[in-house]
C-alpha cells in the first residue's frame, strides 16, 4: 500500500495525487500542514517538505521528481499506451524540463506565493507567520502569471500536449499548479484561448475531480473552477 504525505493545496502534491489515480494506485492520504514540520514528516524527510510517498515498508521517496519517477519505473510499462512519460530520450528530457518549471519556476514566480499568502495564512497561526496576505508577494505573482502563461500558451500552441504530441507528467504538473490558481480566481483564461482549451481536457479528466470538490474553508473556489465549461 501506497501512503501519500501532503497537503491539499500544495501544487506539487496535487501533482503526485494526480498521477497516482492516473496510473491506477492506491494510496492512503496523510494532510501535513507543512509549516508545522511535525516529527512525523521530519522522520521521513528531514528537510520538512512535501509531498513524501512510502510504499509497504519501503524508504519514503521524497519530493515530486523522484516519486514521479519511482512510479513510472514500477508502474508505467505495466499501462501500456497510457504511460505519462515518453519513450524517446528527446522526449522524455522535454517532459521533465516542463515538470520542472511547472513545479519550480512557476511556483516560485507565481503560484507559491499565491497560495501561501492566500490560503496557507488564513490556516497558519500568527506565530507561524499566519494573518494578512502580504500585498508585495500577491503583486509580483498577478505580475509573473502573465508571462507564464504566455509562454505555456506558445506551447500548446504549437503542440498536440503541452511536452508534445501524447499526454505526459508535464500536462498534470502543469494542471496541479494552475488548478491552485484557478481556485483563486487568479488566471485570466479570456487573455490566453490555447491554454484554456488544453486545461480544459486535462480538467475533464477522472483524475482531476477529487482535487475540483477540494474546498478551503471559509473560502468558496472562484467559479470557473469547477467549471468543465468555463
Amino acid at each position: 500500500m501506497l501512503t501519500l504525505y501532503h497537503h491539499p493545496f500544495s501544487p506539487s502534491s496535487r501533482f503526485i495525487r494526480l498521477i497516482l489515480s492516473e496510473y491506477g494506485a492506491a494510496f492512503e492520504e496523510r494532510h501535513i500542514n507543512p509549516w508545522e514540520r511535525p516529527q512525523e514528516l521530519l522522520i521521513l524527510n528531514a528537510a520538512g517538505t512535501i509531498p513524501v510517498m512510502v510504499e509497504n515498508e519501503g524508504p519514503a521517496i521524497c519530493g515530486p521528481g523522484p516519486i514521479m519517477e519511482y512510479l513510472d519505473e514500477t508502474r508505467g510499462y505495466a499501462i501500456g499506451d497510457r504511460r505519462l512519460m515518453p519513450d524517446h530520450p528527446d522526449a522524455r528530457a522535454e517532459t521533465r524540463r516542463l515538470v520542472d518549471w511547472a513545479l519550480a519556476k512557476f511556483d516560485v514566480e507565481v503560484i507559491g506565493h499565491l497560495v501561501r499568502e492566500r490560503i496557507y495564512k488564513q490556516i497558519m497561526p500568527k506565530s507561524a507567520g499566519g494573518g494578512e496576505p502580504d500585498s508585495a508577494a500577491l503583486r509580483v505573482a498577478r505580475a509573473n502569471i502573465d508571462h507564464h502563461l504566455k509562454y505555456f500558451h506558445y506551447l500548446v500552441a504549437s503542440r498536440r500536449w503541452l511536452a508534445g504530441d501524447r499526454l505526459s507528467f508535464a500536462d498534470f504538473a502543469l494542471a496541479a499548479a494552475l488548478s491552485c490558481a484557478d481556485y483563486l480566481g487568479e488566471v485570466k483564461w479570456n487573455n490566453e484561448e490555447d491554454i484554456k482549451n488544453w486545461y480544459a481536457r486535462v480538467k475533464s479528466r477522472p483524475s482531476m475531480r477529487p482535487l475540483l470538490g477540494e474546498k478551503v474553508l471559509g473560502m468558496p473556489p472562484a467559479s470557473t473552477y469547477a467549471d468543465l465549461d468555463f
